[in-house]
């Protein structure tokens, strides 16, 4: 058994991906042997959290059992809050879009009030899918958050997150991520002055290790680097607003006490962080750049097969080898719609112009590729072994269209000019030099 000590900054956590995990935060308190007896130690309540269908195949099955202090059922009527999410969709544009980083507020701004949704491909309560925002805020939330809509990809750019869940802590430093399952309860404290980054809310199935293919069993993310917290509750009688996000909409409850109240649990439908660093990339040795499918982290199915809801793809600190090969990605039009996010360094496809905290949007069939100074450098460079080193670009790709919101269109982050970077490409043909 492990323990959470309340105020402890060292963290523990229990290891493996996609595992049946167990914890207690007071011994006993996990009923043995049957999930729902009519007495649970503790006086506590039993409660299941379904993150899937009851009839899905068992490996697909996403679901955990919570032995609590009061039933989540504990509740008074939500009401409709004033403040909501600015995610209508914008007009519809085939353009590329590049946005500079979101500046820290000026006013008390928390995680939930700090998000802004940038893009998305499908109505919230839509089966599949999913909404991209950034967030940027400068205090710690007092109340707790829970989201209807999907499973929530938090990648930290700037600040270190304590995400107090109900089934424990999860500590989450730029370079790292987490994921917070659908309908789980928790609370953003900002460790330092203020945070920002990015996350992927993702309506279809939930995220998962991506299969390997030939490339055997082992590469990419291991399974046991994904963590998971430990059992840890707060017993406050207090009052406590709950939000939820409900069909693109906040709602807001008065509960008298906290809500994470979680004495113990059981189950695999848990929130889990993963350190990118320990990423282990695949590349090439002899020539040609590879797809970027091949630095995928996590991914999400859809209906169609080979064709991602959502797939989560870094581009990490890497070795370049590959012989008489154009090394940056070359010039592409694709199928898939790339959301594309800096977290440290520079990106290699990129001279100037996408800083850490800035995005892009480049959606079906949308021509990109390296901009004209790293296309000039790649076409000269002398082809020797070297290092991408002090870096962390990654990608939230799908198979659906992602139309930016009007916020995101009308954002004095977005670049005017952002098509500029590739009218340096001029003509270099010459027919009568082979």
């Amino acid at each position: 058994m492990l323990i959470q000590e309340q105020d402890s900054q060292a963290y523990r956590y229990q290891s493996g991906f996609g595992n049946e995990f167990s914890s207690e935060a007071l011994p006993g308190a996990l009923p043995v042997g049957q999930n729902s007896p009519q007495k649970v130690p503790y006086g506590l309540y039993t409660e299941l959290l379904s993150g899937t269908a009851f009839t899905v195949a068992r490996s697909e099955a996403r679901r955990t059992w919570l032995y609590r202090i009061r039933p989540s059922a504990s509740h008074g009527q939500y009401q409709r809050m004033d403040r909501q999410l600015a995610s209508q969709l914008g007009a519809v544009t085939p353009n590329r879009l590049r946005w500079n980083p979101m500046p820290i507020p000026q006013v008390a701004t928390d995680f939930v009030d700090g998000l802004m949704c940038v893009a998305a491909n499908s109505e919230p309560g839509q089966p599949g899918g999913a909404s991209i925002y950034r967030y940027a805020a400068n205090q710690s939330m007092e109340r707790v958050f829970f989201n209807a809509d999907g499973e929530l990809l938090v990648v930290p750019q700037q600040g270190t997150l304590k995400l107090v869940t109900e089934l424990g802590v999860l500590v989450v430093a730029p370079l790292e991520i987490a994921v917070i399952p659908r309908g789980m309860r928790f609370r953003v404290e900002l460790i330092g002055e203020n945070a920002s980054g990015y996350v992927c809310e993702n309506h279809g199935c939930a995220l998962r290790l991506p299969d390997l293919g030939p490339i055997g069993s082992n590469g990419l993310a291991n399974p046991r680097d994904f963590l998971a917290p430990v059992a840890q509750f707060e017993e406050r009688d207090e009052p406590v607003q709950l939000v939820q996000k409900f069909l693109g909409e906040l709602w807001a409850t008065e509960l008298d006490h906290s809500p994470l109240d979680v004495v113990a649990w059981h189950g695999n439908n848990v929130p889990y962080k993963y350190d990118l660093r320990r990423f282990n990339t695949i590349g090439t040795v002899s020539f040609d750049h590879p797809d970027p499918s091949i630095f995928t982290v996590l991914t999400s199915p859809s209906a169609v097969h080979g064709m991602a809801n959502i797939d989560f793809v870094i581009f990490p600190p890497r070795w370049m080898v590959a012989e008489n090969t154009f090394r940056p990605p070359w010039f592409h039009r694709n199928l898939m719609n790339e959301f594309m996010g800096l977290i440290a360094g520079a990106y290699d496809a990129k001279a100037d112009g996408f800083s850490p905290g800035g995005a892009s949007l480049h959606n079906c069939m949308s021509a990109h590729g390296p901009d004209h100074v790293s296309t000039e450098q790649a076409i000269n460079a002398e082809l020797k072994p070297h290092k991408i080193e002090n870096t962390m670009a990654f990608m939230f790709e799908t198979g659906q269209v992602l139309r930016p919101t009007r916020q995101a269109l009308e954002s004095s982050q977005l670049q005017a000019d952002y098509d500029a970077c590739w009218a340096g490409l001029t003509k270099t043909f010459d027919k009568n030099e082979k």
